[in-house]
């Protein structure tokens, strides 16, 4: 079967804005899709917090729209919106019904160029305040919140920009400034640091003359600063350890290991083996950790790719009642070894090769997710053209590549294991039965804003 190809322009405004377009008549819809290179790792010490923040504060107005009026307007006519915050990026996306384009394009450019007009110490406030109500419940109020805040310090080490979480630390919001804040948005909120991708039913050149009239006259930033190096040992250099005794219903435990980055092959291969490990009920580690010694109630292996000196493979699974811990550890520490022995059968990697084949194609079916990763690919790897070669990257990979990427990665100078166990005492087994229904699922999620 051939891989679709994604046909797209690739022009930038003479302000540094680059534009992407994908003509796509199919639906009369279109997705708008703004990737700003800034993330948490763009922080300063004692100024973390600040690109999430922004993330909220983007959608409280702006010089000609109301406090929340982009949400109303993008929802009265037909459309939806978010944004989210990561590590490498803050991005901010709707999908429209295609005759109102030009509506969300004005939009995207009014709060990109004007947004400090209507920022004020009330807006900061209270967006200050929806920051920590969040922090309360995505995190610290919630089974197993922490983990991949703890796991990123695991993997990255003290003073790297990826070591601290995006929600950021609430005593560097709280001593934020209004004229803090405000500088931040000056440096990376700007035309010359974002990527727009416009993908579904609309024309390339109405586009680009919208691009033009409404982000054109924004000024560049002239004061984008340089990142510290980030570069890292492939390893992190021993095993480390931690127990939390939470209030979670159940023993969960979880894997960490530093991974190559963004456009590594063997990052491919990480990523086709944890399809292998973990990809459905058909993977090692369903089969024997939840269907045959039914140890654990499931489990995940899945690598969150970076650009900065490392990214991270995961793995985590959550023990059954009455199981050892440990025994659900040995087991899956034994999956992971087995990988790196033994490449995977011919069946096996067929399996994982057709679930990867199946995600690519059903994600690019849609206009808001190739327009997300024309503004990915171009944003971290100047290369919005690696949409057309992700798919044949994964399915050219073989098994003995995944072996020897797994050989290299899961290995025990090279792990952070964290393990949550409930909570004892007299109190317990109540707040972990109230705390059961906000038990995250087990994926990493970005923050989001609406």
């Amino acid at each position: 079967m051939p891989v679709p190809v994604v046909e797209f322009s690739d022009e930038r405004l003479a302000n540094g804005l680059r534009l992407i377009v994908v003509e796509d008549h199919l639906a009369p819809v279109v997705a708008i899709n703004v990737w700003y290179n800034v993330g948490s790792k763009h922080e300063e010490a004692g100024k973390t917090g600040f690109a999430h923040l922004f993330e909220h504060v983007m959608f409280q107005g702006s010089a000609h729209v109301g406090k929340a009026e982009h949400m109303a307007l993008i929802q009265g006519a037909g459309g939806t919106l978010n944004g989210t915050t990561w590590l490498d990026r803050t991005n901010y996306f709707e999908t429209m019904p295609s005759h109102q384009l030009e509506l969300a394009l004005w939009l995207e450019a009014d709060r990109m160029g004007t947004l400090l007009d209507a920022l004020d110490q009330a807006n900061l406030d209270n967006q200050r305040d929806v920051v920590k109500n969040e922090k309360r419940w995505s995190y610290d109020n919630r089974p197993y919140g922490t983990a991949f805040q703890k796991i990123f310090a695991g993997i990255f080490p003290e003073g790297h920009p990826y070591h601290h979480p995006t929600i950021g630390s609430m005593e560097d919001l709280d001593a934020a400034t209004l004229e803090d804040v405000q500088a931040f948005f000056a440096t990376y909120y700007a035309p010359n640091n974002a990527v727009l991708s416009v993908v579904g039913d609309c024309e390339r050149a109405q586009v680009r003359e919208w691009a033009d009239k409404y982000f054109g006259p924004i000024a560049p930033s002239e004061t984008i600063p340089p990142l510290p190096d980030m570069s890292l040992p492939p390893l992190i250099g021993g095993e480390v350890r931690e127990v939390v005794e939470d209030r979670v219903p159940l023993a969960r435990i979880h894997f960490g290991f530093r991974a190559p980055v963004f456009g590594d092959a063997r990052l491919d291969a990480l990523d086709l083996g944890s399809q292998v490990l973990a990809g459905g009920k058909g993977s090692r580690l369903h089969r024997r950790l939840v269907r045959d010694e039914r140890l654990a109630q499931d489990a995940s292996v899945f690598v969150l790719p970076f650009i900065g000196g490392g990214s991270a493979a995961i793995g985590m699974a959550t023990v059954r009642p009455g199981v050892d811990v440990e025994a659900v550890e040995r087991a899956f520490l034994e999956e992971l070894e087995r990988l790196a022995s033994e490449p995977p059968t011919e069946d096996e990697l067929a399996r994982a090769k057709a679930l990867t084949e199946a995600d690519e194609l059903g994600a690019l079916a849609t206009v808001n997710e190739r327009a997300d990763r024309l503004s990915m690919y171009a944003t971290l790897t100047d290369d919005p053209g690696l949409i057309n070669t992700m798919l044949p990257r994964y399915l050219s990979v073989t098994a003995e590549q995944i072996r020897d990427a797994a050989r290299d990665v899961y290995r025990d100078d090279n792990r952070y294991v964290l393990t949550y166990v409930p909570k004892t005492g007299p109190d317990a087994a109540s707040e972990a039965e109230d705390d059961v229904a906000a038990a995250t699922d087990g994926d990493a999620t970005e923050e989001d804003a609406a």
